[in-house]
């Protein structure tokens, strides 16, 4: 009789969480009448299209990947932006922000083409080449497909779609 009892008591323990659990996730589908699985994937879909945005740069379109962290969340908040932008050693262009961003820094030690960073608080920087860097950056996002600019001053356009 003993043994019956000790088995039946977890199958027991099982069957009351399932039940407990069931009751909840019924009660908060019921509370909030806007609740669905068709909402909550629109809701999903809109956050991943918010992963992009667009860079115009020399009359061309590019599209870049966001990282997710603060520094993307606030630059995001400025946008759209144009802004005029230098070069510096053939290998990248910066603009200064009037406000600091929140950053997110790390030593990359290898810049990709296309990497687009901010450096201390309030610089954006758009690499052009790869090179290794001791420098420290907070990730925005990456270009794909990034076409040497040149040496020179840009102008570019930043936006979401």
């Amino acid at each position: 009789m003993i043994k019956k009892l000790t088995i039946s008591i977890p199958i027991l323990i099982t069957i009351i969480v399932s039940v407990v659990v069931t009751t909840v996730m019924i009660n908060n589908k019921d509370e909030d009448p806007n609740f669905s699985l068709e909402k909550n994937q629109l809701i999903n879909d809109e956050e991943r299209a918010m992963d992009k945005v667009y860079i115009d740069i020399n009359n061309e379109t590019f599209e870049m990947d966001l990282e997710d962290n603060s520094t993307v969340s606030a630059l995001v908040k400025m946008l759209p932006l144009n802004l005029s932008m230098s070069d510096l050693n053939s290998n990248e262009k910066y603009a200064y922000f009037d406000k600091p961003l929140p950053t997110n820094t790390y030593s990359p030690k290898h810049i990709e083409a296309g990497d687009v960073m901010l450096f201390s608080d309030n610089c954006l920087v758009i690499f052009y080449e790869s090179f290794d860097t001791s420098y420290n950056y907070s990730k925005i996002g990456h270009i794909n497909n990034m076409p040497n600019l040149g040496d020179g001053n840009i102008s570019i356009s930043i936006r979401v779609k």
